[in-house]
């Protein structure tokens, strides 16, 4: 069965390892961690700092995973640039550089997946669809022969206002992808769904769920990309988790609040109790003891 997460984004005014243990106080079973400035930067982080977040986690029981969407850390003027899609080929390769250094990353801390997205459509007009899926396409290839080589798992996220920000593009992605598709798993986050109307949200999950590895959990409201508290958003929390459970998933489900960074512990505490009281109208509470 899955196990409940929490997304270090949501933690950005601690130090990573008090966040770990808090998390655990609470009663986490996984943390999803974001490379970020002052949190593991690939770019900066050491062996010794690696080393040590990986042995607390196990001391903690936590299973991890990573999730790459740091807002500045490769531009701390443009957020989430640059993309793989860039016009500029040195930024599509500073992207790879980075997604490429977070899968190392990843092996080093122990941790299962790692995920990303595409990025949004550069500002300049003019460039086709076509020209924006061989980028995407080729800037993907060393990133997954990368995490190939090291046994991570590769989860590809739909993300709302991006190039590809729906279900059905991740499914085209893996058809371009062709043989090397099979090595890319499915990100789901589950208020995106909502925000771009890929409901009912339990039936999505059904039909995904043979490509599903790793679930981001948030509350959204249709048409807007703001992720919410349950319960404050539109999103059929039970019918999700129920459907999660009903599937089989067995990958980590990890709650997404990086807005409320500012109340970390108390968003944390709230987050699980919902999980928790949702999970319950599903007759199981559905995660591993």
């Amino acid at each position: 069965m899955f196990r409940l997460g929490y997304n270090t984004n949501g933690f950005a005014h601690h130090r990573l390892p008090e966040a770990l243990e808090l998390l655990a106080e609470l009663g986490y079973e996984a943390v999803s961690i974001t490379p970020d400035v002052g949190q593991l930067d690939p770019f900066r982080t050491n062996g010794d700092e690696v080393a040590s977040v990986r042995a607390l986690a196990d001391d903690l029981g936590l299973e991890l995973t990573m999730e790459t969407g740091a807002r500045y850390l490769l531009d701390p003027r443009a957020k989430h640039r640059p993309t793989l899609l860039e016009h500029d080929p040195a930024g599509r390769a500073r992207r790879v550089d980075f997604l490429v250094r977070c899968v190392d990353l990843a092996a080093d801390l122990g941790a299962s997946t790692v995920a990303l997205w595409s990025g949004a459509v550069p500002e300049a007009a003019g460039t086709s669809d076509e020209v924006l899926w061989q980028r995407l396409v080729e800037g993907l290839m060393p990133v997954l022969a990368r995490a190939h080589g090291h046994g991570v798992q590769l989860a590809f996220e739909p993300e709302p206002g991006m190039f590809l920000e729906r279900p059905a593009g991740y499914e085209e992605l893996v058809e371009r992808l062709g043989g090397a598709g099979d090595e890319l798993g499915l990100c789901l986050d589950l208020g995106h769904c909502v925000v771009t109307g890929d409901l009912p949200i339990d039936a999505v999950i059904r039909r995904m769920a043979p490509r599903l590895v790793l679930v981001q959990l948030d509350d959204c409201r249709r048409g807007e990309h703001v992720h919410r508290m349950f319960g404050e958003g539109e999103l059929d929390l039970p019918a999700a988790l129920g459907a999660l459970l009903e599937t089989g998933f067995d990958g980590v489900a990890a709650v997404e609040l990086a807005r409320d960074s500012h109340r970390a512990p108390e968003a944390a505490r709230q987050a699980l109790q919902k999980l928790h009281a949702a999970l319950g109208a599903c007759g199981n509470r559905g995660t591993r003891p």
